[in-house]
């Protein structure tokens, strides 16, 4: 028993560390930064209502290189973009918005209007259907929600086990064991969610194509073969760099070698 309780204490405090790292915002500022921020966004704001998007965009990323975020922040950014016809950083900044918050529709739905709007039209090589519904699903709630639900599941899973060993009656001893062990089974997969979701948040592997048109070569070299040519906002996928060169993979599968410079990591 007292096994049993020390491993549900390691457990609780581990998923719980996990809650608590998994910030969307940097908040631990002089108040004075705070204000200067809260002003930089209503000036942002009120710089889009009156269309003049280069401000908005300015007011926005100075908030942004000071090392705050949030899925509103990259959301505002995209738009603005989107409205300069900039697609490669609309796409970008609609990306990260839904890497902070998966369940954001609105950056969602607006990046698929926009991606629709790019030049490349590549077809996604199929995936294994089993693997697209558990990455659906992990990805339809933050890193966050995923902790607190399983935070939840573990104290139910306590309650289960303490019916089971205290209870006098076999009826509630069964109950408090199939409890037990139907939370154990949910906070275990719900667990996995926020780990994996967690990773992909801290995955920078992913990025936006955000020249114009960019030639992706055969080798690290300028002088190399050119393999094929993209356009801004193709999302890529960077394997290795060397020397301000990417090699990266497109959706097709097709990998070649381009200028870092040509790319932003989402």
């Amino acid at each position: 028993m007292r096994y049993i309780v020390l491993t549900i204490i390691a457990c609780l405090t581990t998923t719980l560390a996990m809650a608590q790292s998994d910030t969307t915002v940097v908040t631990q500022t002089p108040n004075s930064v705070e204000i200067d921020n809260n002003t930089l966004w209503q000036s942002g704001n009120q710089a889009y209502i009156d269309a003049d998007y280069h401000r908005a965009i300015s007011c926005y990323s100075a908030i942004e290189n000071r090392g705050y975020y949030s899925a509103k922040l990259y959301y505002n950014l995209g738009n603005a973009y989107f409205k300069l016809s900039d697609l490669g950083h609309a796409i970008l900044y609609y990306n990260r918005a839904l890497k902070v918050s998966p369940s954001m529709e609105d950056a969602r739905y607006n990046l698929t209007i926009a991606e629709g709007m790019t030049k490349d039209k590549i077809a996604v090589v199929p995936e294994f259907f089993l693997n697209r519904w558990i990455k659906t699903i992990h990805s339809s709630i933050s890193c966050t929600a995923w902790s607190v639900i399983s935070l939840v599941l573990l104290g139910v899973l306590l309650c289960g086990l303490l019916l089971f060993l205290l209870a006098g009656q076999i009826r509630v001893r069964k109950t408090g064991f199939y409890l037990a062990l139907n939370s154990l089974l949910f906070f275990v997969a719900t667990t996995a969610f926020a780990i994996a979701e967690r990773e992909d948040i801290l995955n920078r592997n992913q990025a936006i194509v955000i020249s114009s048109a960019i030639s992706v070569k055969s080798s690290p070299d300028s002088s190399a073969t050119d393999l094929f040519v993209l356009h801004e906002g193709t999302k890529t996928t960077i394997s290795s760099q060397v020397d301000g060169w990417c090699e990266i993979t497109i959706a097709d599968g097709k990998k070649g070698w381009t200028e870092c410079s040509h790319l932003e990591r989402i």
